[in-house]
C-alpha cells in the first residue's frame, strides 16, 4: 500500500504544529516517512509527552521513606511493612469514553489493572470517579448508563473489587464526560518489576492478544478537544476483553517467577510505540522490530497500524534469551500469543522494519528525551469575592437537606455501586458509600484504606485553595477510618493549556497539591494528565481528582463501628459557616459564588493525629465536606438506622463547608474522655446533638427518617433508570 503524501493537512491531522513538524525535520534531516510521523505524533503528543504540564509536575513531592518507586513507572510503589508494598495509579479514559462509553470505561479499567500488574503486583482493589453533564442533557443518561456498564463489565469479569468512587454531575461536563480509573495491588518489596531495557542483543518479546486496528490514533485523539467531527473519531476507541486481560495477568505473574524478565511495560497509549521507546530510552538502549512477527488479528496491516494500534491486553518485555522456552512455555499454556518481535541495540536507534522494507529509523532518545516542553502563558485567576451571607435567604433546615438528598450529585450511589462487585477475592471489609473503602492484606492483620476527592467548584474558584482541599478531604477521608495516609495519585484533568486562564487554572491547582501533599506527608508517586477537555471552545470544570491510599497495621485500631441509639454526636473541628461554593448555595438557589474555603494544612493534620490517637474512644467518624454538618450527621444516621437531633437549626452552622471537621459518634462516657483529651491537644471539641429515635431533626424541624431515607436511595435510579 503506497504512503501518503505529507501534507501540511495530514501533519495537522497528526496533532503536530507546524513548528513541531520543523523540528522533526531538524532533528532527522529528512522528510518523514508517514510511519515515522505517526510515531512521531504518538510520542510528542500531550497524552504520552506532558509538554505542557512537565515544567509544573516536576514541582510536586515525591519522596519520602515509604516511596520505593515515584512517578515515572507504569505505577507507584509504596512500603507498607513486612516486605510487601501497595502498588497503584489513577488515569483518566475521558475522551474514549464520551465517544463510546462501555468501550471507553471498560478499557480505562483494563488499562490501569496492566499498569498495576504489569510491577510484579496482584491487583486486589479499583476505584473511580465520574464525571458527567447536567442530568438534564440528552446525552447524559445514556453516558451513565454505558460507563457504569463499561465499568463493571470488566471490572467484575476480571475479578476485582470496586472499593470507592465518586459521581458528580455539571453542565460543564456536557460535551466532555471524566472516567478516571484507579486500581492498587499487593507485591513484594523485592520482587517489583521495572521498564528500562538492560543489555544489547536481548529478545524483545510480544504478549497477550493480538493486535487489530482498534484503537488507532488514540492517543493523538486523547489530545484534542471534540468539535463537529466527533463521531469520526469512534475508531480510536479501543476495545476490551476482561477474560484475555486475566489470563494475561494471571501469565504475567507467572512468568516474573521464572527469572525469565528483564524489564516490561504495558502497551497502553500509543500501544507498541510508545512501550518500545520508553523501554529503550530508559535503559539507554535502542530498539530494532519485525512486524512480521507481530501477531496480528486482522489482514493486511500496514505499519502504521500496528505501531499505532492500542488493542488491549497486551504487554512488551525485555527477555533473558536463555529463560525463551520456559516464557514461552507460560504464555502457551494460558492460550495468549508470545511472540519475539525484534532486540535492543547498542545504537540509539528506533529501527522499524516490515519484510524487506525499513519503515522508520529514528534517533530513540530523541523521540522520549526530545520531546516539546512547553512554558505556556499563564494567567492568575481572578479570585471571587466573599459570599455575603445576609445574602442567602433563610430556609428550613430539613428543606434544604431534602434538596441535597434529592440531587444526583448528594443522593445514594447504590444505583452505581451496586453494579459493581464489591466483595470478589473476599478481602473487602466495608462496602462502597460510607466514606473510604477498606481492603484486608491477604494473610496478615493489616487494612488499606482507599479514597478519591475532589471539588471542581472549589478549583474553579479558587485553583491553589480548591488544589489543597482535594488532598486535605481525601487525608480526612482516610483518617476518619483511622488510617495512616501514606501517598497519592493524582489525575489532573483540564481544558485547553494553550488557553491562559486554563493554564492559570492548572499551575494554580499544582500549587495548592504540592502544598497539601508535603504538610500532610502523602507524596505523590503516580498520576496522570488530561488537557484539552473541551467541546467547541468550552471546557471543563477544573477536575484534579486525588487518589490516595491509607495504611491501618493493627484492626483493633480502624474505626468501622456503627451509630447506636444514644450515642453523642461530636464536631471535632472549628465551624465559621463557610458557604461560598457550597453544596446549598448550588442545590437550592442555584448560585454558584463566592470564594473556596479556607485550607488550614496544620488543623488538618492536627485533627487527623487525634483521631487516630483517640480511636479507642470513637465508634464510628466521618469528615465533613460537601454539605456540611447537616448532610454529614444525616449519612451517619442514614446507614445506621438511626434517628439524628441536632441542636442547631442555622443555615450556615448546618450547612457551611469549613475544612479540617469531622463528625464522631460515641458514649457519653467517651464523650467525656474524647472532652478532655481535646482540651490537652488544644482542639476544638463540641457537642452537637445525639443520635436517637426514628427522625431527622435540627433545632425544632424534624422529618421521618424513613421519608428522608426513601428519597435518598430511590433518587439515582429514578433519575437515570
Amino acid at each position: 500500500m503506497q504512503d501518503p503524501a505529507l501534507t501540511p493537512e495530514l501533519i495537522e491531522a497528526h496533532g503536530l504544529k507546524p513548528d513541531e513538524y520543523d523540528r522533526i525535520l531538524e532533528i532527522i534531516g529528512r522528510e518523514p516517512t508517514f510511519t515515522e510521523l505517526g510515531i512521531f505524533s504518538a510520542m510528542w503528543n500531550e497524552h504520552c509527552s506532558y509538554k505542557s504540564s512537565k515544567k509544573w509536575l516536576r514541582t510536586l513531592p515525591t519522596t519520602g521513606p515509604q516511596v520505593i518507586c515515584g512517578p515515572g513507572e507504569n505505577a507507584g510503589v509504596v512500603d507498607i511493612g513486612d516486605g510487601q508494598a501497595v502498588v497503584f495509579k489513577m488515569e483518566s479514559h475521558n475522551h474514549p469514553s464520551y465517544i463510546e462509553p462501555y468501550q471507553g470505561a471498560a478499557t480505562g479499567v483494563g488499562g490501569i489493572l496492566r499498569d498495576v500488574f504489569t510491577m510484579g503486583a496482584r491487583p486486589i482493589a479499583a476505584m473511580n470517579s465520574l464525571s458527567f453533564g447536567a442530568p438534564s442533557h440528552p446525552k447524559t443518561r445514556q453516558l451513565v448508563h454505558g460507563v457504569v456498564e463499561g465499568v463493571g463489565g470488566y471490572g467484575n469479569c476480571f475479578g476485582v473489587p470496586t472499593v470507592g468512587g465518586e459521581v458528580r454531575f455539571d453542565a460543564a461536563y456536557n460535551g466532555n464526560c471524566l472516567v478516571n480509573a484507579f486500581a492498587a495491588g499487593l507485591a513484594d518489596t523485592d520482587k517489583i518489576f521495572y521498564s528500562a531495557a538492560s543489555g544489547v542483543g536481548m529478545p524483545v518479546v510480544y504478549l497477550g492478544a493480538k493486535t487489530g486496528r482498534d484503537g488507532v490514533g488514540g492517543a493523538t485523539m486523547a489530545s484534542a478537544e471534540f468539535d463537529e467531527t466527533i463521531e469520526e473519531k469512534r475508531p480510536t476507541v479501543q476495545v476490551g476483553d476482561p477474560f484475555t486481560e486475566k489470563r494475561l495477568m494471571e501469565a504475567t505473574l507467572e512468568l516474573m517467577q521464572t527469572g525469565a524478565v528483564i524489564s516490561i511495560q504495558d502497551m497502553g497509549a500509543a500501544g507498541l510505540t510508545c512501550s518500545a521507546v520508553e523501554m529503550g530510552d530508559k535503559g539507554g538502549l535502542g530498539v530494532r522490530l519485525q512486524l512480521d512477527a507481530v501477531p496480528q488479528r486482522e489482514t493486511g496491516m500496514t505499519a502504521y497500524e500496528m505501531m499505532l494500534s492500542e488493542s488491549q491486553e497486551r504487554m512488551l518485555m525485555v527477555l533473558r534469551p536463555e529463560k525463551e522456552s520456559q516464557a514461552r512455555a507460560v504464555f502457551e499454556k494460558w492460550d495468549l500469543d508470545f511472540a519475539i518481535v525484534g532486540e535492543t541495540i547498542a545504537d540509539d536507534r528506533f529501527l522499524i522494519l516490515h519484510g524487506d522494507d525499513v519503515k522508520a529509523d529514528l534517533p530513540l532518545a530523541t523521540l522520549s528525551g526530545s520531546a516539546p516542553e512547553y512554558d505556556r502563558p499563564w494567567q492568575e485567576p481572578t479570585l471571587p469575592k466573599p459570599l455575603d451571607l445576609g445574602s442567602v435567604p433563610g430556609i428550613d433546615p430539613i428543606d434544604g437537606l431534602r434538596a441535597l438528598i434529592s440531587s444526583p450529585n448528594y443522593c445514594s450511589r447504590q444505583w452505581v455501586w451496586e453494579q459493581y462487585d464489591t466483595m470478589v477475592m473476599a478481602d473487602s471489609a466495608r462496602t462502597p458509600g460510607q466514606g473510604a473503602g477498606l481492603i484486608r492484606v491477604h494473610g496478615t492483620e493489616k487494612l488499606l484504606a482507599f479514597t478519591s476527592d475532589v471539588t471542581p467548584r472549589y478549583v474553579k474558584a479558587n485553583p491553589v485553595e480548591g488544589g489543597r482541599q482535594a488532598v486535605a478531604e481525601a487525608y480526612r477521608n482516610l483518617s476518619a477510618l483511622g488510617a495512616v495516609p501514606l501517598a497519592t495519585t493524582d489525575n489532573l484533568n483540564f481544558g485547553n493549556p494553550e488557553k491562559p486562564e486554563i493554564m492559570g487554572q492548572f499551575v494554580g491547582a499544582i500549587k495548592g497539591i504540592g502544598e497539601a501533599v508535603a504538610a500532610l506527608d502523602m507524596p505523590i508517586v503516580s498520576g496522570n494528565v488530561s488537557l484539552y477537555n473541551e467541546t467547541d471552545g468550552t471546557a471543563i470544570l477544573p477536575t484534579p481528582t486525588i487518589g490516595a491510599v491509607g495504611l491501618i497495621r493493627d484492626p483493633e485500631t480502624a474505626i468501622t463501628g456503627e451509630v447506636r441509639e444514644g450515642h453523642v454526636a461530636l464536631l471535632l473541628g472549628d465551624t465559621h459557616g463557610h458557604l461560598g461554593q457550597s453544596a446549598l448555595l448550588a442545590e437550592v438557589f442555584n448560585r454558584v459564588e463566592g470564594d473556596a474555603p479556607h485550607v488550614d494544612l496544620a488543623a488538618e493534620k492536627r485533627h487527623g493525629e487525634f483521631i487516630r490517637e483517640n480511636h479507642a474512644l470513637i465508634k464510628a467518624c466521618t469528615d465533613l465536606s460537601d454539605g456540611g454538618l447537616a448532610l454529614a450527621a444525616f449519612e451517619m444516621a442514614e446507614a445506621a438506622g438511626v434517628g439524628v437531633q441536632l441542636d442547631s437549626d442555622d443555615t450556615p452552622t448546618l450547612f457551611g463547608e469549613d475544612q479540617a471537621r469531622y463528625l464522631i459518634a460515641c458514649n457519653f462516657d467517651q464523650a467525656e474522655a474524647l472532652m478532655i483529651a481535646a482540651g490537652q491537644a488544644d482542639v476544638t471539641l463540641t457537642s452537637v446533638g445525639r443520635f436517637t429515635g426514628d427522625a431527622v431533626r435540627f433545632g425544632n424541624t424534624e422529618a421521618p427518617l424513613t421519608d428522608l431515607s426513601h428519597l435518598f436511595r430511590s433518587t439515582f435510579g429514578t433519575t437515570f433508570s
